[in-house]
């Protein structure tokens, strides 16, 4: 089970979202104040993700994410705020925050987006080697500062999207990433969002700039029920 620190000082909306993550298979912990917040938190804290209420008695979410990115501490943060206005969505997201949701909210939503949350987390954690200027894995090679794809030293043409679908892939081979994790990714924080259809076609056109047979393709593989994987040596799979 997740574990995840809730931040609110009202007793009636801490009662039933403390309710509703429970039964949604989440373990949640309470704090009224960023005083019993830092308690929870400081030294060292094993939370998932926080669920951050802006107006506190004693301060806000705001100031108490900013010092935990201070500490270098990524874990995701969720603000939960009656306050709709540019200015404080600004100052959120500028504090280090990941995620933001007005009052009054669906449950339903709220836990939707912790989950999206916890999954762009964890394909984040996969730990890099090195800076990855350059990826390549079988015939494709790409490189990372000037933007560019090649297929056995061939310039790759590719959109902006199938570009980052393919370096997402390249830089975790032979691992499965399922489409929730993709479909997360791929989602660049400014409303430019990829559906369940629109990354079939993506994947499909990719394959047939990619694969020899694109029918049957022997890197971008298919895994019934899981989702996708790269492979660098031939290997063919159901599409």
């Amino acid at each position: 089970m997740n574990r995840i620190l809730l931040l609110e000082d009202d007793p009636g909306l801490t009662e039933g979202l403390s309710y509703a993550l429970s039964k949604n298979g989440f373990s949640p912990d309470i704090a009224g104040s960023t005083g019993e917040a830092r308690s929870l938190l400081f030294p060292v804290h094993s939370y998932d993700l926080l669920l951050l209420d802006v107006t506190l008695p004693d301060g806000t979410g705001f100031d108490l994410c900013a010092e935990l990115r201070r500490k270098n501490d990524q874990t995701p943060i969720i603000f939960l705020t009656a306050a709709d206005e540019e200015t404080s969505v600004i100052r959120g997201l500028d504090c280090g925050g990941d995620d933001y949701i007005t009052k009054p909210f669906k449950l339903g939503e709220l836990c939707s987006r912790i989950r999206a949350l916890l999954r762009r987390s964890s394909l984040s954690k996969i730990p890099e080697d090195n800076p990855r200027m350059y990826l390549g894995s079988g015939p494709v090679q790409v490189d990372c500062a000037s933007g560019k794809a090649y297929i056995n030293g061939e310039t790759l043409e590719l959109t902006g999207m199938e570009y980052r679908l393919l370096c997402l892939f390249l830089r975790h081979p032979s691992q499965i990433l399922s489409r929730e994790q993709i479909l997360d990714t791929l989602w660049d924080g400014r409303g430019n969002f990829v559906d369940d259809n629109t990354l079939s076609v993506y994947i499909r056109r990719l394959r047939e700039k990619i694969e020899q047979t694109p029918s049957r393709p022997q890197h971008l593989l298919t895994i019934r029920g899981m989702g996708y994987r790269w492979e660098e040596h031939a290997h063919e799979s159901s599409v």
